[in-house]
């Protein structure tokens, strides 16, 4: 086997290279072999024989990994083993594996012992947001169930990073349901700042291991905290908002792990699979165990799609993770009598994650803020045959109740209509609704010209009671509608608001066979 020292790829010439290559056996050497050719000569020939050589490895390695695998037990190991001995470091293989050439390196930790639910807590203006609360409460209720379905007794983790006021939020982390709030505090972190905080967070999941170096073939090093005896969190939920989105797909990157982004459903239970890449068997199924089951509106918008974390066999990807749509779960009622453990990580803070100062920053205005009104009049593509005037009746209708706001679909913001006048200023993403804009909850939801796709009703489906306006007797919003007029927006409007300002509005509902 050729040591490192002496597959200095510029030490020969393509021709001499791709022959030292053929003794190799290590993925590890071929790593650093080239990761030296890059930083070196960096011959595209020199790289691509490198490559094929890590191909071929690959591809020898695949059916005795499957053959040692039946052969030691009879069947693919599907799930960990919770009663595996956790001092038993021969079972841990942190070294890389499975090069190829468009993904150079796979590092799923192999054998790792995995543990609770953590819950990325983003704070603002010193409080927590209510998608952290929403999330905390869903995993208080998911872990529960784990636990009593499987006998077990894994936590709720909730992560604070931030400047001096996380350390204020801990008890209310725990208040929202978590059994453990880990934090780390500095002046340099009041705002988000992507890096750092990548890092912190990441760290903090791999309990302060240092994490496999794929250039190198370093196979780094076991978890040292002394809080917990794992190697990662089973599951990890971040909040989709934009900072939420940004850390969730760095720290999951990190953590050499998968992403769903932008659910709004969760659950957790076996599920049985037939796909040979997954279970090594063809033809066989094999029930996967302790499965996140994340939902998400997919990008028809009228479908959900579940999302699961499943990798090959003998590798698996922790933490389960995804980043989940504020609003999609009620924000529980605190418990303040609700007792747990307060973590401070004391990670140091390099001053390369740094490296980008803030000097200055403009507060921008509040913008529109569509949460807390009695009504909320909403337009959707419906309004397309004359934006202007369809804008105008909405806003007349808003202007007959006493506290009413306009919203917006999607499809109107991103449909750039033309639009005269003051209305123009009505035409914004910040009166989205849905999935991707504000969520509501007023106790009247007037739907005008909306389809009800998916991403939408995920913003306004809490409301008390929903009246669509369609001219499609199939749209889809009618299912999930109180009353379903049908009819033209343009003329349905005018009706609408005349009768609210006469106080003579009287709603009857037509007799249907569905």
């Amino acid at each position: 086997m050729t040591d490192d020292a002496s597959l200095d790829p510029g030490d020969h010439t393509v021709d001499e290279l791709r022959e030292a290559l053929t003794d190799v056996e290590s993925p590890a050497e071929l790593d650093a072999a080239l990761a030296a050719e890059r930083e070196g000569k960096d011959r595209k020939t020199a790289r691509e024989a490198i490559e094929k050589r890590i191909d071929e490895l690959a591809a020898d390695d695949e059916p005795a990994d499957t053959a040692s695998r039946e052969d030691e037990e009879g069947a693919p190991e599907a799930t960990d083993d919770p009663d595996r001995d956790e001092d038993a470091p021969d079972e841990r293989d942190y070294a890389t594996e499975n090069q190829t050439k468009d993904k150079k390196h796979v590092r799923a930790l192999k054998g790792g012992q995995y543990r609770d639910m953590w819950v990325y807590c983003e704070t603002q203006g010193g409080e927590l947001r209510d998608v952290s609360k929403e999330m905390l409460g869903k995993a208080r209720e998911l872990m529960d169930a784990y636990n009593a379905d499987y006998d077990a007794d894994e936590r709720v983790v909730g992560v604070l990073v931030g400047d001096g006021s996380v350390t204020d939020l801990t008890d209310d982390v725990i208040a929202y349901g978590a059994d453990v709030a880990i934090y780390r505090e500095d002046d340099r972190l009041e705002r988000f700042r992507h890096k750092p905080y990548a890092e912190i967070v990441a760290d903090m999941a791999r309990g302060g291991a240092e994490p496999p170096n794929w250039a190198t073939g370093d196979p780094g090093t076991a978890p040292g905290a002394d809080w917990r005896e794992y190697d990662k969190p089973r599951y990890f939920l971040f909040p989709a908002t934009n900072n939420g989105r940004d850390l969730s797909a760095q720290v999951q990157a990190e953590l050499d792990s998968g992403l769903a982004s932008d659910c709004s459903g969760l659950f957790i239970e076996e599920e049985l699979i037939s796909n040979p890449v997954k279970t090594g068997e063809p033809g066989e199924k094999v029930e996967f165990e302790r499965v996140l089951h994340m939902k998400r509106p997919d990008f028809s918008g009228f479908e959900y799609s579940t999302i699961l974390c499943l990798d090959n066999p003998g590798r698996e990807f922790h933490p389960q993770g995804c980043s989940v749509i504020p609003g999609s779960f009620d924000v529980p009622d605190p418990d303040d009598d609700r007792e747990g453990e307060v973590i401070e990580h004391a990670v140091g803070l390099r001053e390369e994650w740094f490296r980008v100062e803030v000097t200055e920053f403009d507060r921008l205005d509040s913008g529109v803020d569509l949460t807390g009104h009695d009504v909320v009049v909403a337009l959707g593509r419906g309004i397309g045959d004359d934006p202007t005037e369809g804008i105008e009746l909405g806003l007349d209708l808003v202007d007959a109740f006493d506290d009413a706001a306009l919203g917006l679909s999607r499809g109107v913001v991103t449909a750039s209509y033309g639009v005269d006048g003051h209305v123009e200023e009505y035409v914004a993403e910040e009166r989205q609704i849905g999935e991707t804009g504000q969520a509501v909850e007023p106790e009247l939801y007037v739907a005008a010209g909306i389809s009800g796709a998916v991403q939408h009703k995920v913003g306004m489906d809490d409301s008390d009671t929903i009246v669509a306006i369609n001219t499609d007797p199939d749209a889809r919003i009618r299912d999930f509608s109180d009353y379903f007029i049908e009819g033209d927006l343009f003329e349905v409007l005018p009706r609408l608001t005349e009768s609210i300002e006469a106080g003579e509005l009287t709603i009857q509902a037509e007799a249907d066979d569905d």
